[in-house]
């Protein structure tokens, strides 16, 4: 309570603005996505890859060969999404893509991933929306219901372990852990 008393300025979102922002695409579009992104994506009933890489495709995404997209995945928006070759992408994950999401080739996102390209500016009355571009060099490993948050690069075959939040970028060939997640030891990968 000192805290509060000493500080008398608050949240205010009734002055929230982000107008400044835009997804780069229309609202019919947002629109179709969100109802396709339902039924063929978050749909736990659906576990055909090539339809979901046909329907990325068709709604802007740049999407590689060999892709692999499990059931109840959830994409923001497609056309901010970049996929290279033989990426696999667990159950539950959520590319929250309001900036461009690039995952490179030979990338694994499991179980309950999250990639947040947006959040809030907690110091602003206003709550203003702050996003960051994230990359996901080839050979990530993103953990199961790890956080990659907005602005990380993952250099090249880092690792993310499960239920770690990257807050900065991660060195390459490096396993990291924690929240926020630091470096621990070196990723050795054997022939």
């Amino acid at each position: 309570m000192a805290l509060q008393a000493e500080n008398s300025t608050a949240v205010n979102l009734s002055a929230y603005n982000n107008n400044w922002y835009k997804p780069g695409a229309g609202v019919v579009k947002r629109t179709v996505w969100y109802f396709v992104n339902g039924l063929f994506f978050i749909n736990p009933l659906n576990p055909l890859s090539s339809l979901k890489v046909l329907l990325l495709r068709l709604f802007g995404a740049t999407i590689g060969k060999g892709v692999v997209i499990k059931p109840m995945v959830n994409i923001k928006y497609p056309w901010l999404l970049n996929i290279g070759n033989h990426v696999w992408i667990g159950e539950k994950v959520w590319i929250d893509n309001l900036a461009q999401v690039t995952i490179e080739d030979n990338v694994t996102l499991s179980q309950g991933a999250m990639l947040l390209t947006g959040s809030h500016n907690y110091k602003k009355t206003t709550f203003d929306l702050i996003i960051g571009s994230i990359t996901l060099e080839e050979g990530v490993w993103i953990g199961a219901k790890a956080i990659v948050c907005p602005g990380i690069i993952c250099h090249t075959h880092s690792i993310l372990t499960a239920g770690s939040v990257a807050t900065q970028n991660l060195a390459a060939y490096t396993i990291s852990q924690g929240n926020p997640a630091t470096s621990k030891r070196e990723r050795i990968i054997t022939p």
